[in-house]
Parts: structure tokens; C-alpha cells; sequence
């Protein structure tokens, strides 16, 4: 599973990068995890408001921290 936090770096997706981590492992499943922080690549998922999450490709949140349990829900998917 390849999970991407696309943002800049602002506090807010820096508590959506804390809140993905944890979930991950409290799962204890093996994902990749990684930030997007160029602005064109972004744009390029189509995200015009941050922070967003992407797993393995797919944009499924975009504008708002997830809670670690709203996390898990969505990756257990």
C-alpha cells in the first residue's frame, strides 16, 4: 500500500503526516508512506485545497485532518 500526504508542510499536514503514521501502525501493515510537497505535482491530482491523502493513487481526502481512527477506517478498506 502506498500512502501519500500531499501538502506543503503546513501544521495542518503535518498533523495529517502524524495521524497517517500512527494508523499505519497501530494496523501493523506494511505501507509506504510519503509527502508531496511540490506545488505541480498537486495540482496534478487535481487537489485544490490541503492537506490531502492519496492511497495508491487515489485521492480520498482532500481539505481536512483525519483523526488516527478516521484513518484506519479508510485504509482497512
Amino acid at each position: 500500500m502506498k500512502i501519500e500526504i500531499l501538502g506543503v508542510g503546513c501544521p495542518k499536514c503535518k498533523q495529517l503526516t502524524v495521524n497517517v503514521e500512527a494508523a499505519v501502525k497501530e494496523l501493523n501493515i506494511a505501507a509506504e508512506i510519503s509527502k508531496v510537497t511540490d506545488i505541480d505535482k498537486i495540482i496534478e491530482y487535481g487537489v485544490m485545497m490541503t492537506p490531502a491523502l492519496a492511497i495508491d493513487g487515489t485521492i480520498v481526502l482532500a481539505g481536512k485532518i483525519l483523526s488516527k481512527e478516521e484513518i484506519k477506517k479508510i485504509i482497512s478498506k
